[in-house]
């Protein structure tokens, strides 16, 4: 028994000694040019080595530094630097025979630097492509297995690592951490399973499931992709989707399939978009956005297409279709937005990301909204033009006679509490700067026609210059009536015995809290001379005191205001 043991402990012992001296009369160092040969003939970039050093126990290589060469068409500054690099060996073939065989990869802490041209062709795209390939390199060792390229990895990983994306025409830059790769079974010849973890600018989360390859040897950027893409709360400011500077921003999560073949891309699932903040000056959204979404895009061209997609907010649903393309660091897009008969109950709660609030303690109840829209122009900064319809709404807790009381001609309308419309229409342009509206058009039955155009700035502040033409006068001061009966004589209507009047203001303020001020001098008189069909520059009414009196000069005089002499 004691020579049993005895005899254990000796063996312990020369494994423990072999173990421990081996490293050191193995001449590792020997393997570097082979590796680095066999991994710039099969990447067409040349890599680079430290020193190298053996683990018994770990099974494997291991380098002090990486260096990948970068295509020089891009930079001369490396692809790829990494601080370690483990080479998984087969340890028996490489004592006793010093053969080479690699089971697998793991390179820790790498930087990889992406960078797109003013074409839209990517540094990467060049690699494992014979056009892109290293100088000649160092003649293959005398162990070498061989003159072939052909690599094959058992398992491949890039631990903890970054990537930092640009442009050539640009020095902006996105950096991604905590970027992690595991492959397995790699080859340039076939397709291998890959998953690929990122933390996004932001603190966003990306993951990239799936199967790739082979790999295309003409253009790497084309290799065949069949993968699911989950990304969790991405800052689209952050990212350069939006326009940070203008104070735009959103966060979106996304499910998706990904697939590529003979360069062409088809992505389709789902983005929800929550706290959407589309217009400088508004909030952003308190009601998310789902985007059921399809679309395929021409990696050659850096172009695609929006095949028709849904946008939904509550219970209204919008269409979508049309185009973008990439060019370097911009996306342009052209994209149409139709919707017809929206619960506007429903899209209340997104209006504030196009700066549209609410009036103070008011809020749309019941009424549907149709739009015709189009978005146009580079995503950071897209423009929105179009048209709305709003039609048989209720803007519940909110009296718009008290709010116009302001103006003398209308102290006597009641419109009640609450606001029924029968129609509102309006030409729409939406930017970063802001909001403009043309031809708005408001049938309010309590009151009558309202039409103007205006502004809403970056700040939320309105500019309006408005007409209200009141169907119903009866309540009105009784200057009010002396004024409708002087344009009445002016357009024939009979001395205003059908109780109309036409009073022009302005609305100045915010959204949440409009102002209505009166105005005969500037563009709102000259909107009403215009719907009096120009007769008010050249007709003239007679006063009582037997002179010519301009109608304007009237309407002037209800409000306290005389008009300038010309």
């Amino acid at each position: 028994m004691n020579r049993t043991l005895r005899i254990a402990l000796i063996v312990v012992a020369v494994v423990i000694v072999v173990l421990i001296i081996a490293p050191f009369l193995i001449p590792v160092n020997q393997f570097r040019p082979t590796i680095e040969e066999k991994a710039s003939a099969a990447l067409g970039r040349k890599v680079q080595l430290g020193n190298l050093s053996l683990s018994l126990i770990g099974g494997s290589l291991g380098a002090e530094n990486l260096s990948i060469g970068d295509d020089p068409k891009f930079s001369q500054s490396p692809f790829l630097t990494a601080k370690s690099l483990k080479v998984g060996v087969e340890i028996m073939p490489l004592i006793f025979s010093r053969t080479l065989n690699v089971t697998g990869i793991t390179i820790e802490k790498p930087e990889v630097t992406l960078i797109r041209n003013a074409a839209g062709a990517w540094n990467y795209s060049s690699i494992g492509g014979a056009a892109a390939k290293a100088p000649s390199a160092p003649k293959p060792a005398a162990n070498s297995s061989g003159s072939s390229t052909e690599i094959s990895v058992g398992k491949l990983e890039l631990e903890d690592g970054r990537i930092i994306v640009g442009a050539t025409n640009s020095q902006k830059r996105s950096t991604y951490d905590r970027v992690n790769v595991t492959a397995s079974d790699v080859s340039m010849t076939s397709s291998f399973p890959v998953t690929v973890t990122a933390e996004l600018p932001g603190s966003g989360k990306f993951k990239l499931d799936g199967k790739v390859g082979p790999v295309d040897q003409q253009d790497s950027s084309l290799t065949p992709v069949d993968a699911k893409l989950t990304v969790n709360g991405l800052d689209l400011a952050s990212t350069g989707f939006l326009d940070a500077s203008a104070g735009l921003s959103g966060h979106a999560d996304v499910n998706a399939t990904l697939t590529s073949q003979k360069g062409e891309a088809e992505t389709k699932g789902t983005v929800t978009l929550t706290k959407a903040l589309l217009v400088a000056g508004g909030s952003p959204s308190s009601e998310p956005v789902i985007i059921n979404f399809n679309t395929r895009y021409d990696l050659r061209r850096n172009a695609g297409v929006l095949n028709p997609s849904d946008v939904k907010i509550g219970k209204a649903v919008a269409h979508l279709n049309g185009t973008y393309s990439a060019q370097g660091e911009v996306t342009s897009v052209n994209i149409k937005v139709t919707g017809d008969n929206m619960p506007a109950q429903d899209l209340e709660s997104f209006l504030p990301a196009l700066g549209v609030n609410m009036p103070k303690g008011a809020s749309l109840t019941s009424g549907t909204l149709s739009t015709n829209m189009n978005m146009t122009g580079p995503t950071s900064k897209m423009v929105t033009t179009g048209n709305v319809l709003l039609a048989n709404a209720k803007l519940s807790g909110f009296d718009l006679g008290s709010k116009m009381s302001a103006i003398g001609s209308l102290a006597g309308l009641k419109t009640g509490k609450d606001l029924n419309i029968e129609k509102l229409s309006s030409n729409l342009k939406m930017s970063p700067a802001g909001l403009e509206a043309d031809n708005f058009l408001a049938i309010v039955p309590s009151m009558g026609k309202l039409i103007g155009a205006g502004t809403v700035d970056a700040k939320n502040n309105l500019d309006f210059k408005m007409a209200a033409t009141l169907t119903n006068a009866s309540g009105l001061a009784a200057g009010a009536g002396a004024a409708a009966g002087i344009l009445g004589q002016v357009t024939g209507g009979g001395g205003g015995g059908n109780n109309e009047l036409t009073v022009p203001f302005q609305v100045q303020g915010t959204t949440s809290e409009p102002k209505f001020i009166p105005d005969v001098g500037g563009a709102a008189a000259s909107m009403l001379k215009s719907q009096l069909g120009g007769m008010l520059s050249g007709s003239k009414a007679q006063g009582q005191s037997g002179q010519q009196q301009n109608p304007v000069d009237a309407i002037t005089g209800m409000f306290g205001k005389k008009k300038k002499p010309q």
